[in-house]
């Protein structure tokens, strides 16, 4: 059995147009997305950053630890962003992870956005759960040597 990829022309996702590593959803993106799969398969599309107003909390958790950074922005900046795609479809956003801040490109359009301090710390270094202990195993053998003292 042979297996062909077949695209559907007109899925967004498959317009050249659009094409990119973020991701601009709608609002309540990933409601209902409660295993891992939805955000490995967006990691693996070619997606490192998506864009919503709303987020499930369980996929919100599942995207930061498979290295996704899901942006939750305010209603209005999200519509701004669907608003300069539309008008011009090779608009470009912008994350700037490290000051919390997104933007559109050309643009005076922009806003900060949360994230948790260890999770952005595991993102910006390409850390999982275990990497990160490992960056912390002098800090961690101090600490064990100095209450073993007591």
């Amino acid at each position: 059995m042979i297996l062909r990829e077949t695209k559907k022309k007109d899925f967004v996702l498959n317009d050249p147009l659009y094409s990119g590593s973020i991701l601009v959803a709608g609002k309540n993106f990933g409601c209902g997305s409660s295993r891992e799969h939805a955000a490995w398969a967006l990691y693996d599309y070619g997606f490192r950053a998506i864009v919503s107003s709303y987020f499930a909390d369980i996929f919100t958790g599942n995207a930061l630890n498979n290295g996704l950074l899901p942006v939750q922005v305010s209603d209005d900046f999200l519509k701004e962003i669907f608003n300069k795609i539309e008008k011009n479809s090779n608009a470009e956003i912008y994350i700037n992870l490290k000051e919390q801040l997104i933007s559109v490109v050309g643009t005076d359009l922009k806003e900060e956005f949360e994230i948790n301090a260890y999770k952005k710390t595991c993102l910006l270094n390409g850390y999982d759960d275990i990497d990160y202990l490992i960056s912390k195993k002098k800090a961690i053998k101090q600490f064990e040597q100095k209450h073993r003292e007591f």
